[in-house]
């Protein structure tokens, strides 16, 4: 969007206006989902910061995981210790290699995209978010593994049908399940135990929906079942140095402008357990100025949930 600053300049004879005019652009960053075999191999074979970047993870990480990016099989990049960190890499490096072309007004990031975001802002080192999102993968699996768990995409029902529906199934001593992630008007992921998860489906369908699709995760991202892995990060988030971004960072759990460093990882360590509120995000994203998406990563999940946002917008890939 373009907005025009008004400066008045008086003189005795006279007056006029001088306009200035700036755009508001936004950055988002896709979370784990996005990855494919091959991811990032072009930026490592053709960019050299791109290639410094790369080792530096695989220094940083005690593995060559651009082997795995590479080169690797669907099954390998689909495991969450590798996933995240393989989709933050491509990611932030992706950004890096626009240069002077990276000049975010606001920055968001989709579950794991968020320290993707908080790097691209300036609030984590590279290093730091690097070693963040290992940390938290490996939580993440550990807390999958140790609780059967699973997530669902209900599509064609509104939010508040799918909220009531969820809140009545964790009453029926089958498990919890819950909003898991606010996508775009008609599509929440939902996130919880099997067989409370079947039971939602089933009764969502009866309610209207067009679809309740189980979706092929580890575990119940977002939901009350990530716990040990909220507790576990937790430490590591706070042992981390933040700074202030160079830019607002819309964060998950409330999908509103932040800058202050306090804030920010008080919010990280909640998104463990909290809703994804993508939706909101965009959507105030949008109210305050931004017309423009350019999604850096793997995929283009982010740019197809904008549009159903809000088509009024632009969003594309890096251009």
């Amino acid at each position: 969007m373009v907005f025009f600053s008004l400066i008045r300049t008086f003189a005795p004879e006279f007056e006029f206006n001088i306009y200035f005019t700036y755009e508001m652009k936004a950055f988002v960053f896709p979370g784990q989902g996005a990855q494919f075999v091959g991811m990032g191999k072009d930026l490592y074979d053709n960019n050299e910061t791109a290639k410094q970047l790369f080792e530096q993870a695989n220094e940083i990480l005690g593995y060559r995981i651009t082997d795995i990016m590479f080169a690797g099989t669907d099954e390998d990049l689909r495991q969450t210790k590798v996933t995240q960190p393989a989709v933050f890499l491509h990611s932030v490096i992706s950004a890096v290699c626009m240069g002077d072309a990276f000049a975010p007004s606001m920055t968001a990031g989709h579950s794991l995209g968020e320290f993707s975001a908080l790097v691209a802002a300036g609030a984590l080192s590279f290093a730091d978010g690097l070693k963040l999102v290992y940390a938290r993968a490996m939580a993440m699996q550990k807390a999958c593994e140790a609780q059967p768990s699973t997530m669902a995409a209900i599509i064609g029902l509104g939010d508040e049908q799918v909220e009531a529906i969820c809140k009545e199934v964790s009453t029926l001593g089958k498990g919890v399940v819950v909003p898991a992630n606010y996508n775009n008007p008609g599509q929440l992921v939902i996130s919880g135990n099997i067989e409370a998860i079947e039971e939602a489906c089933e009764r969502l369908k009866a309610a209207g929906a067009k679809r309740a699709l189980p979706l092929k995760v580890g575990g119940a991202f977002h939901s009350p079942l990530m716990q040990p892995a909220k507790d576990e990060l937790q430490a590591a988030i706070e042992a981390t140095t933040f700074a202030t971004p160079k830019c607002p960072v819309y964060q998950n759990v409330d999908g509103k402008p932040h800058t202050d460093a306090a804030e920010i990882k008080a919010n990280l360590i909640a998104q463990l357990t909290s809703s994804v509120r993508w939706t909101q995000c965009v959507q105030n994203m949008i109210a305050d100025g931004a017309d423009d998406f350019t999604e850096c990563g793997p995929g283009k999940a982010l740019q197809g949930m904008i549009a159903k946002i809000n088509r009024e917008v632009s969003a594309h890939g890096i251009q």
